[in-house]
């Protein structure tokens, strides 16, 4: 196996070639108009951070279209909801400000994506600013953005993931299998719970 390992950019080119010239050049420092209106239509953002030794971490963030608010060409808010307290994302921020950023949006089969620093803030005007049904945001997560691109929907394609005739059957929730486990009670009470908790407590 050890042979088969790629060490060096040069292996890896040797795999899979040089990028056109077009796509190097489509990478940018601001957000131009067609990004930002892509990302007033997303949906749903992947964040992800590291910590202080640079260990990974990936959280969702999703709210209805246009969530993430764009305030000029290099600097976005992100706001936060109530969730599971864990922060593991927040908690990197505080250690390492580098962040990532993936925007999706519906039946998009492109993404966006982002490269920045970032810090936190709970400015009252801001996160009143993303209110949903009336509720401010807990916290807003603020990115300088140093590097952006959109990428190509090959990925979604592959996927399927906008194509419901590809989709299985809807899944049970693995998280109240685990928490039934784990407090050792009936896993349909757990899921009721789990449905409870999502309808009335997502903002």
């Amino acid at each position: 196996m050890a042979d088969h390992v790629i060490d060096s950019v040069e292996s890896l080119v040797a795999v899979l070639g040089e990028p056109h010239e077009f796509l190097k050049e489509k990478v940018y420092s601001e957000l131009d108009g067609d990004m930002q209106a892509f990302i007033a239509s997303s949906t749903l953002v992947m964040i992800s951070t590291l910590d202080a030794s640079g260990n990974p971490d990936v959280s969702p963030k999703g709210d209805p279209a246009g969530f993430v608010r764009v305030d000029g060409p290099d600097v976005l808010h992100i706001p936060d909801r109530p969730g599971n307290k864990l922060a593991f994302g927040f908690r990197n921020l505080l250690q390492n400000p580098s962040i990532g950023l993936l925007f999706i949006t519906p039946n998009s089969r492109e993404t966006l994506r982002v490269k920045g620093k970032a810090t936190l803030s709970t400015d009252p005007a801001l996160l009143q600013s993303m209110s949903v049904k009336g509720k401010p945001a807990l916290l807003a997560t603020t990115v300088q953005i140093e590097e952006c691109f959109m990428h190509c929907g090959k990925a979604m394609i592959r996927s399927g993931v906008w194509q419901p005739e590809s989709w299985p059957e809807k899944m049970k929730s693995v998280i109240a299998r685990q928490a039934s486990r784990m407090l050792e009670i009936d896993e349909s009470l757990m899921e009721s719970e789990l449905e409870k908790n999502y309808q009335e407590e997502l903002y």
